[in-house]
């Protein structure tokens, strides 16, 4: 029986993605569906943008699909915010059946995941996973409001505005499939600084990729992209470093959703993108697509999450984090 990989026979129907405009204005720009020029999205708060770039984000992806609603089974939905509230209140209306999930910032592979499991064993015929993150909301709940314009360290990443559905049926309704997944353990190695989330995520993320190299016997030039999300440039380095000296050496085939996101060099992002809407939008606007032209076969995506809250980091917690597995395969 299987230790921990779960095999996986569905695929993706469609995608949709909303995202503000600091992402518009990177190397990714020009793919995302639908951006805003002030982050509001036409709301009055900062979380009602979110929950506004959730519902975005769901329409578009639906209406690729010609489909409405109705015609959806279930709906895995998860954010940064507490309670998920930019979920609840983003999907109201919708009328679909709803769950909650809470991954963090690997809340688009943990969503992935469970649809694809559902529409592989023919309980839902089709499931949608959609997640997203706002700077401004994140910063208010876990840092300062960022009218304190409170100084941020080399470490620290930018959490990404923006928000990505995927729509999943089964294996014959879209031209990426989803072969297998693996549920991350929580792994906790004593890192306590919230301004450094690559290096609390990282040790996750590698438990991850051992258990899934050892248990399918591949390693990692057996795939054409190897993307994480979001570690970052120092999550991504300290990645490298712990997998090199497990016996695995990550070459070009390796980056970061994080990375991939902003341009380090003009856009003053530090050490990259992070948030629910990071690998979420990344997927979305850029990964699949590249995908679906043929130009990338095979996917090993890792999404990892920092499993903290703002009270537990007051209280001087360390910081527990997860990485979730997802392989994806081009028709």
């Amino acid at each position: 029986m299987s230790k921990g990989i779960i095999k996986l026979n569905a695929s993706f129907i469609s995608t949709g993605n909303a995202v503000g405009k600091k992402e518009f204005e990177g190397p990714l720009g020009e793919r995302f569906d639908i951006h805003d020029t002030d982050d509001r999205f036409g709301k009055n708060t900062w979380e009602k943008a979110e929950s506004e770039m959730q519902r975005l984000a769901l329409n578009i992806a639906l209406k690729k699909a010609n489909l409405a609603f109705e015609d959806i089974d279930a709906i895995f939905a998860g954010d940064l915010l507490n309670q998920c509230a930019g979920s609840s209140y983003g999907l109201l209306g919708c009328m679909i059946p709803y769950f909650g999930i809470y991954g963090a910032c690997s809340t688009a592979g943990e969503g992935i995941m469970l649809a694809s499991i559902m529409a592989t064993h023919k309980i839902f015929d089709r499931v949608v996973a959609v997640t997203s993150s706002h700077n401004c909301s994140a910063e208010r709940q876990f840092r300062t409001p960022i009218e304190y314009g409170g100084q941020r360290t080399p470490t620290s990443q930018w959490t990404v505005t923006g928000s990505g559905a995927f729509l999943i049926g089964d294996s014959d309704a879209g031209k990426v499939k989803i072969k297998a997944g693996m549920p991350g353990r929580v792994i906790d190695k004593g890192v306590n600084d919230a301004n450094n989330m690559g290096a609390a995520m990282a040790p996750a993320i590698c438990d991850t990729f051992l258990r899934y190299f050892k248990e399918s016997g591949t390693d990692p030039n057996d795939y054409d992209l190897i993307i994480t999300g979001d570690l970052g440039y120092e999550g991504a380095s300290i990645l490298r470093d712990i997998m090199k000296i497990e016996g695995h050496t990550f070459g070009d085939n390796y980056t970061d959703c994080g990375i991939l996101m902003f341009d380090q060099a003009t856009q003053d992002t530090h050490a990259g993108g992070s948030g629910c809407g990071c690998s979420a939008t990344v997927l979305s606007a850029y990964v699949l697509p590249e995908m679906e032209k043929g130009n990338i076969k095979r996917t090993l995506f890792v999404a990892s999450g920092a499993m903290m809250s703002p009270d537990s980091i007051k209280q001087g917690e360390s910081i527990p984090a997860i990485g979730h597995l997802v392989l994806f395969e081009a028709e």
